[in-house]
């Protein structure tokens, strides 16, 4: 079984992290520094253990910000050797706790803290950090963002897209961006035909955080996007509208070429099991026919109707394939359901049930029940 992910932040990390200090700074005080951001460590949670580290430095760093932060970024190890995040794993995440410090610290000194960031989001990523400043100054912090839009560095771009996020995971909502879409919309533009993909991919999860907030403003800017748009701005829209295609957003299928409603009957459903146990997989496979006398675009997607841990179910939409059903043909399609327990997901027993979503219109697949795992 994999360690869970909040390990990444041991005791042995605590102590790299005292070494590299010291090597900069020798009246650095590691062993005060180690005993104190490890005691109670082990009994918390991923993000909490960043928290507590970082509280650990500010207690043992200057406490002149200014010098502190000069410590911390003469400590710093290499930049992002590639303009990609994908394949490095937790490692970048070494630096979760120096990003944590400067958003606690740095406020009242604006101009170093966002250049403190500028070099820890080239080694990790400042996305949530940068927040805090934008909170407390926006015009400010968007103005430095601007800037920041034509820097060389594809990770300092990827971070104006990332950190204006209107629902950045693991990150605190900022009001200030749900009240004013428009603005981040304006940096977006500006990003929207960068030459990496780590960036268009920012931006796509940018709009699609977006859309849940403001859905017609997203879909219209998708709209203007897609006229003569390039490849690589179609595949960005056509990531942006993945949450708005997933409910069935009229206009967002429209968008697709896959508006209409669809004119297809759903033939021979198997259903791996009729009942299995936590842990287990249901694998489930059907045959969509068209009844049309035209070729038919279609999104189709499956919604599983999980029990939740007071007996109540709620669906979790999943993607399964795009399709071009010709008249009159029919093609057999295929997915399945995991559950295994998850950080991110955690499964009760009951009766669930499963049913398709093609171009938003829901079509049942059938019910089975969950058991408990066996012992």
């Amino acid at each position: 079984m994999a360690e869970p992910l909040k390990t990444f932040f041991s005791h042995a990390l605590v102590r790299r992290l005292a070494a590299d200090i010291q090597r900069v700074a020798p009246a650095f005080s590691s062993r005060a520094f180690v005993r104190r951001a490890t005691t109670g460590l082990d009994e918390l949670e991923l993000l909490d253990r960043g928290k507590h580290i970082a509280r650990a430095l500010s207690a043992h760093l200057p406490e002149d910000y200014p010098q502190a932060i000069e410590v911390l970024l003469r400590s710093l190890g290499p930049e992002h050797a590639t303009d990609e995040l994908l394949g490095l794993g937790m490692a970048p995440f070494y630096y979760l706790p120096h990003t944590i410090f400067v958003a606690e610290r740095g406020l009242d000194h604006f101009e170093l803290s966002l250049q403190a960031q500028y070099e820890l989001t080239k080694r990790f990523s400042a996305e949530s950090s940068i927040r805090a400043y934008i909170a407390h100054d926006p015009e400010r912090t968007f103005a430095q963002l601007k800037l920041w839009v034509a820097d060389k560095n594809a990770h300092v771009r990827r971070l104006v897209s990332e950190g204006t996020r209107l629902r950045l995971p693991w990150a605190s909502r900022v009001p200030w961006l749900d009240a004013n879409p428009k603005r981040v919309l304006a940096l977006l533009e500006l990003l929207k035909d960068d030459p990496t993909t780590l960036v268009r991919r920012s931006v796509a999860n940018n709009l699609n955080d977006l859309s849940k907030v403001h859905s017609e403003l997203t879909v219209e800017t998708c709209r203007d996007w897609l006229r003569g748009a390039s490849a690589e701005n179609k595949a960005l829209v056509h990531h942006a509208l993945r949450t708005l295609v997933k409910k069935g957003h009229r206009g967002a299928l429209e968008l697709l070429g896959a508006g209409a409603r669809p004119r297809v009957e759903i033939e021979k459903v198997r259903l791996s099991a009729k009942s299995l146990r936590i842990g287990g997989e249901l694998r489930f496979a059907f045959s969509i026919a068209s009844t049309a006398r035209d070729a038919q675009k279609l999104v189709v997607d499956y919604s599983v109707h999980f029990v939740k841990s007071g007996g109540t179910s709620r669906p979790k939409v999943f993607k399964l394939k795009r399709i071009t059903l010709e008249a009159k043909g029919a093609e057999r399609l295929e997915g399945k359901v995991s559950f295994a327990q998850m950080t991110t997901r955690r499964h009760y027993p009951g009766r669930h049930r499963i049913e398709l979503l093609v171009n938003g219109v829901a079509f049942p697949l059938g019910e089975f029940m969950v058991r408990p795992a066996s012992s």
